[in-house]
């Protein structure tokens, strides 16, 4: 029981729902964290787009589950390792997928537009798009996006455009990391992790990661030092927090670079204390300017 139990666990992917905190962004860049009625409703929404992300994550399985015995990693999960049958995931997939929109449609009609959206986006993503090389990573950064759009329309806080635009670039960074990890074990092994990887190669995703990381230190930087934003928060001094972005960044090309060891973001942050320090001391920072 406890076995299965785990094992639907792992199907669902609830360690990723550390993704869906973006929704809680708005609330934090604007400083009402602290607002209890508006961060109920961020809750509220985090546990829908989480129920509903999972049962994303069952459909994108259920499809991949060829393709997904022949990854050294993805061969673990519970539908590839035969561990649950088919037709159980399919139940807690349409389970989990009405939870998340009943629940949803409580809290705000338009966010529940924004919801199905994401859904119909990656059922496409799932099915064709994620064949089709910079489109697949271009779509994973735009559901982090949707994500801060949706904790924006529940708790009715703007959104900042640089926080929309660097949210966006930091998605694609980690994503073409990811791609990046799969480029390798198709040049040592062979076997093709995903189709789109015809349309990448390392001095590709090498090129692209460095450009990026160097566009999100500038747009982070503009961001600090914006008259809209210095003005809100009665300070100059934000720029400085710019240190530990750069510190964060460098450190992911490290491990991308030097240990080849991307192909997890949840469980870099999980796992590597050197990012966990950094993420720390940047909340930590930005939390004392704020509040």
């Amino acid at each position: 029981m406890i076995k299965n139990t785990m094992n639907l666990f792992k199907l669902m992917r609830l360690q990723q729902a550390i993704k869906n905190l973006f929704i809680f962004m708005p609330l934090f860049f604007a400083g009402m964290i602290m607002d209890m009625a508006l961060l109920h409703l961020a809750l509220l929404a985090f546990v829908s787009f989480t129920c509903v992300a999972s049962a994303v994550y069952i459909f994108n399985d259920f499809n991949d589950i060829e393709d997904d015995k022949l990854h050294p990693k993805k061969k673990h999960r519970p539908l590839a390792a035969s561990l649950i049958s088919t037709k159980m995931a399919v139940i807690v997939m349409l389970l989990l997928l009405s939870l998340g929109c009943g629940l949803m449609y409580f809290i705000s009609l338009t966010a529940l537009q924004i919801l199905l959206a994401y859904v119909l986006m990656n059922v496409a993503y799932s099915l064709a798009l994620k064949k089709i090389a910079i489109i697949d990573v271009s779509i994973i950064a735009i559901g982090f996006v949707l994500r801060l759009v949706i904790g924006s329309v529940v708790t009715d806080v703007p959104l900042s455009m640089w926080i929309v635009v660097m949210t966006f670039l930091l998605a694609l960074f980690i994503a073409l990391a990811k791609r990046r990890d799969d480029v390798i074990i198709f040049e040592e092994t062979g076997k093709k992790m995903r189709a789109a990887i015809k349309g990448y190669n390392l001095k590709f995703l090498d090129a692209s990661l460095v450009i990026i990381a160097a566009v999100i230190i500038v747009a982070y930087l503009l961001y600090c030092v914006s008259p809209e934003i210095t003005q809100r928060l009665g300070t100059h001094y934000l720029y400085i927090s710019t240190l530990f972005v750069i510190m964060g960044l460098f450190r992911y090309l490290q491990i991308t670079f030097v240990d080849k060891n991307s192909g997890s973001p949840i469980q870099l942050v999980f796992k590597d204390a050197f990012l966990q320090v950094v993420i720390v001391l940047w909340l930590l920072f930005f939390s004392w300017i704020l509040y």
